[in-house]
Formats: structure tokens, sequence, C-alpha cells
């Protein structure tokens, strides 16, 4: 559409007659069907939204980004559509906002939006209409937000090769190191020959156990009762328990809804929190393992009679290779959140140094469809909570 098209419609609009105003309506109908075309070419989403949130336009892209049917999302408040969006804090400053969001329908995936509000010249009188306008007049004319406009790119092989050059990066530093130190004490050490090739084999189980860790996969997720597969990982530990006289007492909610998991995998983190706990602790101590649920989440929460961790160890306890334990690999909560992430669920810790730990899981049974970033956040950091 040539530029000035539409004021001249709007100067002319007292001038014309019934055959140039069809005229008028039939050219906008071309231009609307050629701008709809290009929209819908476009790789990024597009939604445009009037000035209560409700969606008045959104492209192919963005129906395929948030999976939503056109039809049923026009007229919709969009938070109404994509949950866990808060439209409020997106549009309270009333200028350009740039945000990240994670997605977890219908894929997860990571998503640029930037949004900014939508303003039109609104005119007091248009030219032929009204006692005061004169033909060729200039008509003061003010700005009016009618609502918002969304841009959105998918970030998500950016954001994960990014990650993927980072823990790279660590893991040659480390092999460099390994590397140097084996040149430096091998030849005048030959004694020490068969020591390395156990660290070499320990670097190596270290590297597999690095890689599990980080390394997405794709959980077969099936119906599962999350009080079976607790129980069925309680049992693994029982000859240890009993040795050291520790007790574990469950607390496990009956009338938990059945959950879309990974059998396996689940069962490996519930394994991985249960022998943090049980080595954190003395003889004789105590784990609570309770399940809950409320409007959103399955909680599994597993509290520890242990020592308890100082608040500057609870912030690293998600660093590769991090541990407080003099045989520990500083891996097994790393695979623990991979695992809850990848079932759409969230991760807690609450400490204090001397009194214990509690690590609660939070897994969705209501359909989760997306988690907003800080502004500026380059990695999900882990939740942490410490206890004052």
């Amino acid at each position: 559409m040539k530029a000035g098209f539409l004021e001249k419609l709007i100067e002319r609009l007292g001038r014309i007659g019934p055959e140039e105003v069809q005229n008028y309506f039939l050219r906008l109908a071309q231009e609307k069907g050629f701008l709809e075309t290009v929209f819908h070419a476009i790789h990024e989403g597009i939604i445009v939204t009037d000035s209560k949130g409700r969606v008045t336009y959104l492209n192919d892209a963005a129906c395929k980004l948030f999976g939503l049917e056109a039809a049923d999302a026009i007229g919709k408040r969009l938070d109404e559509r994509v949950r866990g969006l808060d439209w409020g804090s997106l549009t309270h400053s009333g200028g350009p906002l740039s945000r990240d969001m994670e997605i977890f329908y219908p894929e997860n995936r990571f998503i640029n939006f930037y949004i900014v509000p939508l303003m039109i010249e609104s005119r007091d009188s248009v030219g032929g209409i009204g006692d005061s306008a004169r033909p060729g007049s200039a008509i003061p004319a003010t700005g009016q937000q009618v609502g918002h406009v969304l841009i959105l790119r998918d970030i998500t092989e950016s954001r994960r090769t990014a990650q993927e050059t980072i823990e790279s990066e660590r893991l040659n530093a480390l092999t460099l190191l390994a590397a140097g130190v084996a040149h430096e004490i091998g030849n005048p050490l030959n004694s020490l020959h068969i020591h390395l090739q156990l660290m070499e084999r320990k670097a190596q189980e270290l590297d597999h156990q690095f890689l599990r860790a980080i390394r997405p996969t794709h959980p077969r997720l099936h119906p599962e009762n999350v009080n079976t597969i607790v129980e069925e990982a309680v049992r693994f530990f029982a000859p240890e328990i009993q040795d050291r006289d520790m007790v574990v007492e469950q607390e496990l909610r009956a009338d938990l809804p059945l959950l879309q998991l990974d059998r396996e995998q689940m069962k490996q983190a519930f394994y991985n929190v249960i022998k943090n706990s049980l080595e954190a602790m003395r003889r004789r101590g105590i784990l609570r393992i309770r399940t809950d649920l409320d409007d959103t989440y399955v909680m599994v929460s597993f509290t520890d009679t242990g020592s308890g961790m100082s608040a500057e160890n609870l912030s690293r306890v998600f660093e590769p290779y991090f541990t407080t334990k003099p045989s520990g690999t500083g891996l097994g909560l790393l695979i623990v959140r991979r695992i809850v992430r990848e079932h759409g669920g969230e991760l807690s810790i609450e400490s204090s140094q001397g009194e214990g730990l509690t690590l609660t899981i939070r897994l969705p049974y209501v359909e989760k469809r997306i988690r907003m970033l800080e502004a500026g956040e380059s990695k999900t950091p882990p939740q942490v909570a410490v206890a004052p």
C-alpha cells in the first residue's frame, strides 16, 4: 500500500461517491490479502492484540510455536491461550520490552519475544466532515494505544549451542590439565604408571557421567504412580538402611493422580536424591519422604537429618564436579535436575548449616505451557532457597 493512501482516503471521505467507496474497499481487501501472505511466510511469529490483551491476529509461525489454532485464539486473551504468560507485567511499562521464555508445549524450546505498544493517530475531525473542518486544512493528530504487537523468535539452538560450548571448554580444560600432570610425573615416576591408568579410567567414567548429566534425552512417557516409584527406590537401599540403623519415614498421599513419566529416569532421579541423603547422615539418621499435590504439581520432598549445607555451598550444588563428599563425583544432582526439567518439573533445595536438608521435586499434572526467564539471563539458574 502506497505511503499516504489511508490518510488521503480519510481526508476525502466527505467528498467521494458510492462507486469510489466500493473501489477503495476492493483495494483495501487486495492489500490485506497481500500483507497476510507476507506475514504467513515470515519465520518469526507475529501476534497482534487489542488493548485488553485479546488476540486480533497471529501468523502461522506463532501458531506453530505455541501449538495454537488461529480460529480458536482470535478474540481470546493471550494469557488464557498461553498459560504462564504474565500479561500485566509485560505491558505495564508502556514501552517496548524484550524477554526470553522457555516453552514446554508443544515441545521444549526457548523463545525470545519483543513486545511493543501499537499506536494509531486519532483525529478530532476529518477533512470534509464536521462543521469546523475546511478542505485541505491541517488537522491535529494525537497518538492512542490500541494494543500490542509481539514478535517471536526461536532461539533454542543458539542457547543450547552456547551452553554446550561452555561445558566443552570446561571439559577441555580438565583434559589439558590431566594431560599435563601425566606428562610431568609419567617419566620420572614410572612406578606410578598403574595409578595413572586408574586415573584415566576414572576420568573416562566421569566424562560418561557428565555427558549423561547434560545431554538431552527423550523420556518415554507412560501413566505412572509416583508413590510406587518412590517405594521401589527406597527398597533398593534396604540393606544399607538396615546396616546403619537408619529410619526412612514415608508419608505418601494416596489420592495422587497418575503422571506422564519415564519410569526408569524418574527412579534414577529418586535414587540419586536418596543416596545423597543417606551419605549425608550418620548412623541412626532419619530420612522423611513425603508426597503431596497442589493445583498444578505433585510434590515429592526428601528431608534428612544430616549436617546440611552452607549458603555458599548451596549456591553451587548444580555446578559440574562440585561436591562436599570425599568420594563424590558432583554429577548426581545435575542428572536429577536434567530429568526433572525434561518432565516439565521444577527442583528446589532448602537447607541450613547443621540442620539437615530438604529437596523438593515438583512434577506437573496440569498442562504447563511456558516458564518466563529473567531479563538478561544467559542460562537457567538452579532454584535454591536458603533457610534463615
